[in-house]
């Protein structure tokens, strides 16, 4: 899939747990793991607002394209 999740890395970047995360942006650590790691399909704009307040960031520093050439 050409968009990649970089929620990993702002989240090495911030020390923020993945459960921590989870408390913050109430978000059940099955659906948080599965974004991570990539697997997630769709992502809803409140969340993905949540984790950016969460974690301090911009959309763009969590997900990026990568075109297939």
């Amino acid at each position: 899939m050409p968009i990649i999740v970089n929620l990993d890395v702002m989240m090495a970047k911030r020390k923020i747990s993945l459960n921590e995360l989870s408390e913050r942006v109430d978000l059940t650590l099955s659906n948080l793991s599965i974004l991570k790691t990539g697997k997630a399909k769709a992502i809803r704009f409140s969340t993905l607002e949540a984790i950016c307040k969460a974690l301090d960031c911009q959309p763009g520093d969590i997900l990026e394209y990568v075109s297939d050439k």
